[in-house]
């Protein structure tokens, strides 16, 4: 079977695509590249062939074999739900989504087999989600379960109006509250990594302090990201010589045996309802590893004090001036 579809403006094939069926960029790029499609009655293979207002786009169904089955032995907290979101407290150790190289149960293996109903906008591999974690990090994520909620929160996310602040434990204390506005790609050196690279995509953290540890060095740190690049946090924090407890990519393998994992939490996520348009927050609780971490270096009164969500957030306003002083970085609003 042969689904057909015509473009209406000038645009690159993998974007059209991708904007026209459900599935994401990367899957649109496997079919082209794997086994193409048809542009006008001639089979292209080029992610990046151009298209012109009027072209007739052909795309062959591809049979997929049924993924294997993985166990699914394990709960994740539900921070809330209707017949439209579910938000949820990602526990550490999990991927969010299907990929070749994941051979364990994912957030997403977990939504199907408690038979939620997904958004199919993500393609296949990713239904109902609409912004990730890392594996090691935990921490509030919404999921779609309507493809109108999908749209409505995707939009939120590229406008700003949806965020999380993240807290984490570093080495070593910031100077100061800042924005760190550098540009992040893949590391030339090491694949493993990402970096901050010329010419990479745009990338934007803020970040602030919250509370220094009983031992002077090990500081509670918030941060608020303005693009969603992959280890951003991490990046960002090591072009300022800081490092997260537990990094051991990019900080210290040594903390391996005594801090299995970041320390990273994505602890609030705020948003307007996909249809009320209500504005709605949550609070993920810490799991146990983080807190243990924590009372290692403060008092609960500080905890409850830099957990605060009201307090957090108002630690944000205003970071557009923290930028430093002479930066040639795109001096956006944060908020």
């Amino acid at each position: 079977m042969v689904n057909a579809f015509t473009c209406k403006d000038a645009s690159r094939l993998d974007i059209f695509l991708t904007s026209t069926v459900a599935a994401s960029r990367n899957q649109v790029a496997h079919l082209i590249k794997t086994h193409g499609v048809i542009v006008n009655g001639t089979v292209v293979c080029k992610t990046g062939f151009k298209l012109q207002a009027g072209d007739k786009v052909e795309v062959p169904e591809v049979e997929t074999p049924a993924p294997e089955a993985v166990a699914v032995d394990f709960e994740i907290p539900i921070l809330y739900e209707d017949a439209h979101i579910l938000v949820l407290n990602k526990p550490p150790f999990l991927t969010v989504h299907p990929a070749p190289s994941v051979k364990e149960a994912t957030v997403v293996d977990w939504l199907r087999a408690r038979g939620f109903s997904l958004s199919t906008l993500s393609g296949e591999e990713r239904h109902g989600i609409v912004h990730r974690l890392d594996k090691e990090t935990s921490g509030a994520l919404v999921v779609a379960k309507t493809n109108e909620a999908h749209r409505a929160l995707a939009l939120q996310l590229e406008n700003k109006t949806m965020g999380r602040y993240y807290v984490a434990l570093i080495d070593l204390p910031l100077k100061d509250s800042c924005v760190v506005d550098k540009p992040i790609a893949r590391n030339p050196k090491n694949r493993l990594k990402m970096g901050i690279v010329e010419g990479g995509r745009e990338a934007k953290s803020a970040f602030c302090k919250l509370a220094v540890g009983k031992n002077g060095t090990t500081e509670l740190i918030g941060a608020k990201l303005f693009s969603g690049r992959t280890h951003q946090i991490r990046v960002h924090l090591e072009s300022l010589s800081r490092h997260i407890l537990g990094d051991t990519l990019y900080g210290f393998k040594s903390q391996k045996a005594t801090i299995p994992r970041v320390m990273l939490h994505a602890y609030a996520l705020y948003l307007d309802h996909p249809i009320t348009q209500k504005p709605m927050q949550w609070c993920a609780p810490l799991y146990e590893d983080f807190e243990t971490q924590l009372h290692n270096y403060f008092t609960q009164e500080e905890i409850d004090e830099a957990l605060l969500f009201t307090a957090l957030a108002c630690r944000f306003d205003g970071a557009d001036e923290w930028m430093p002083k002479g930066s040639s970085a795109a001096r956006n609003s944060l908020h």
